[in-house]
């Protein structure tokens, strides 16, 4: 059976040295720390990298976050996995739970979760499962 999470997250990007420097200006690296409130009372850290481009509106990232804390109740910790485009404005996101990442309580837990920024503030809604016996 599928659950819904939902509330709100404060998040902090801090630039972080690329391993080629040379690669350019249009390409970023980001550290990530979340706290998570609503059903999901958590913190995360992570990394993204980034990639603008030369056409305004148009941009790409990539991230992993691992996140601790409770979810609905149940303690542990999950990884998730971003993949985003920005095609001349249009945006595109995927955030998915990593199979078999889940620890503790969330052992099992597979999921997708969305974020939604409005007059700059960030909220998410986490549509999960927690598969028993894994």
């Amino acid at each position: 059976m599928s659950s819904r999470a939902v509330g709100t997250f404060e998040v902090k990007l801090l630039p972080q040295p690329l391993a080629n420097a040379d690669s350019g200006a249009l390409l970023g690296r980001l550290s990530i720390n979340k706290t998570f409130s609503g059903d999901l009372q958590a913190t995360s850290q992570g990394e993204m990298l980034s990639a603008g481009t030369a056409v305004k509106g148009s941009a790409g990232y990539v991230a992993m976050e691992r996140v601790t804390g409770t979810l609905h109740g149940k303690s542990g910790s999950f990884v998730l996995q971003h993949g985003g485009t920005m095609n001349r404005g249009a945006p595109q996101l995927t955030v998915s739970v990593v199979p078999d990442s889940g620890t503790d309580a969330l052992t099992g837990l597979s999921g997708t979760l969305s974020i939604q920024i409005a007059d700059g503030k960030h909220s998410y809604a986490m549509d999960y499962e927690i598969s028993p016996g894994t």
